[in-house]
C-alpha cells in the first residue's frame, strides 16, 4: 500500500484581502497575517494553535492562506495543500497519473521555494481540480 499524503494546508481565493481577513477573524477567531509584494501579499491562516515551528499543535487540524483571485479561472476556487516527502517525485507521479503539473515550477523544472517553508508546486487532477503539493523544510 502506497504512503498516504495528508492534507495540510488549505487556501481560499478573495478580491479585498482585508475585508476576507476581517470576516474570517471576526467570525471565526481565526489570526491572519498579511504578507508583502514580494510574497504576492497572501495571507497566512492560522485557524489553531502553532508550536514555535508553525505546526498545529492539535492532531487533525490544519491552518491555510488567502490568496488574490485572478482572471484565470483556476485561480477561483478553494485549494488544499497536500504535503509529500519528496515533491520531485510526487510531480512524477502527478504526470503518470494523468495529471498536469501547472504552476510553482521554474523553467528548470524544480518546484518554487517557499522561505521558511519548503517546495511547493500546484497541479490538476485528472478532474480539472487545481491543489498544490508540498515539500515541507526539513528542520
Amino acid at each position: 500500500m502506497n504512503k498516504m499524503n495528508p492534507v495540510a494546508h488549505f487556501e481560499l481565493p478573495g478580491e479585498d484581502m482585508e475585508r476576507m481577513r476581517k470576516f474570517y477573524e471576526d467570525t471565526f477567531g481565526w489570526e491572519t497575517n498579511q504578507l508583502g509584494k514580494d510574497m504576492g501579499e497572501y495571507v497566512v491562516v492560522h485557524t489553531t494553535e502553532t508550536d514555535k515551528n508553525e505546526m498545529v499543535k492539535t492532531p487533525g487540524t490544519i491552518n491555510g492562506g488567502f490568496y488574490k483571485k485572478t482572471s484565470d479561472v483556476l485561480s477561483q476556487y478553494p485549494s488544499v495543500v497536500i504535503m509529500v516527502d519528496e515533491i520531485q517525485e510526487a510531480m512524477k507521479k502527478v504526470k503518470e497519473s494523468g495529471g498536469q503539473v501547472i504552476g510553482g515550477q521554474k523553467k528548470d523544472g524544480t518546484p518554487d521555494e517557499i522561505p521558511g517553508v519548503g517546495l511547493f508546486a500546484s497541479i490538476i487532477d485528472t478532474e480539472g481540480n487545481r491543489i498544490s503539493i508540498l515539500q515541507p523544510r526539513k528542520v
